[in-house]
């Protein structure tokens, strides 16, 4: 068989026997690793078969008490970041990049830089982040100043050998999230994300308009945000 009989049994998977893409994505895996592995026919042709369709799930979404308890499950730095989660609508990685530069605390505004898509955008800065992260703030100068004092605090470089300092790994906050949601013993699938989807749906909650939501969350498609539409709809 060669690459039309291939398209026509994936096609068949997706359109006749309505399998999950992840099952059409195995067999054609099975596929390539027969062709290249075992018959040594390489399958050098595009493979255009129609492909199956993802489940659509909607988000989680906490209320403000449930999103509330987790954080205070928390304690330090992850505590800290968890806010900024729930209260500016950032993504796990937009957390952990956040520079002083970023941070206007006279206009309660967040500059979320080269975000998703490579998009800069403004989002808000909750008041009851604003102490915590000037707090944290004049620990990390504290710091800094410490390391330069000892002949540290340079930009980290690969192959150097030298020990720096470098970014609080995203797997350490995802941990103790999961943790702190283990206390709660809230009934939910709540990760970092769902902070996320949680701001959102109560600022639609609140009354602000979908293209606000919109541009706070960075999303390019107004499609994105009205997910989080539909579950006040629910």
């Amino acid at each position: 068989m060669g690459k039309h009989e291939i398209e026509a049994f994936l096609s068949h998977l997706a359109k006749n026997l309505n399998v999950a893409s992840s099952t059409q994505n195995q067999a054609f895996n099975a596929m390539l690793y027969l062709y290249n592995q075992v018959l040594n026919k390489p399958l050098d042709d595009k493979i255009n078969a129609i492909r199956a369709k993802k489940p659509r799930r909607l988000p989680t979404v906490m209320t403000n008490e449930e999103a509330m308890k987790v954080v205070k499950g928390l304690s330090g730095s992850n505590k800290l970041m968890a806010k900024l989660l729930y209260g500016s609508g950032l993504r796990l990685i937009e957390c952990l990049r956040l520079r002083l530069k970023d941070i206007d605390f006279g206009m309660n505004q967040i500059m979320v830089r080269d975000g998703k898509g490579k998009i800069d955008r403004v989002t808000l800065l909750s008041e009851s982040a604003k102490f915590e992260l000037k707090e944290h703030l004049e620990r990390v100068k504290t710091v800094h100043e410490n390391d330069l004092s000892q002949g540290y605090g340079k930009v980290y470089l690969p192959r150097t050998g030298e020990i720096r300092r470098h970014h609080i790994h995203e797997s350490s906050i995802q941990k103790a999230v999961r943790k702190a949601v283990k206390l709660t013993r809230i009934p939910k699938p709540i990760s970092c994300h769902t902070f996320r989807h949680s701001f959102a749906t109560h600022l639609l909650e609140d009354g602000y308009d979908i293209r606000t939501v919109q541009e706070l969350l960075g999303h390019k498609d107004v499609s994105t945000t009205l997910t989080c539409f539909c579950m006040l709809c629910r």
